[in-house]
């Protein structure tokens, strides 16, 4: 059974960092794109950040510069390095891997507020 769990949600100032992390158990995720996804309060869900299996890249236009993605495939994690944040940028997070299904985790709140 495929199970995605998240960690490192939180409350933090605008400004600050926060630091996101996935395991992922299972099954091995290694040739498979792992990612991060968003879900704001009356919004539909966006795409935060991807990981291929080759090790390419990819984010959504508002946060790049500020995110980083990274994944250790010997480990089935995925994490997310957040900077800089921005009360917009307060969301439900799921961590996601797109293998022969989408499978999510069941997210972890960040909330940016002074």
């Amino acid at each position: 059974q495929v199970q995605l769990v998240e960690s490192g949600g939180g409350l933090v100032q605008p400004g600050g960092s926060l630091r996101l992390s996935c395991v992922a158990s299972g099954s091995s995720f290694s040739i498979y794109a792992m990612g991060w996804y968003r879900q704001a309060p009356g919004k539909q869900r966006e795409l935060v950040a991807i990981s291929t299996p080759v090790g390419s890249t990819n984010y959504g236009d508002s946060v790049r510069g500020r995110f980083t993605i990274s994944r250790d495939n010997a480990k089935n994690t995925v994490s997310l390095q957040m900077n800089s944040l921005k009360p917009e940028d307060t969301a439900v997070y799921y961590c996601n891997v797109h293998a022969w299904t989408d499978f999510w985790g069941q997210g972890t709140q960040v909330t940016v507020s002074s």
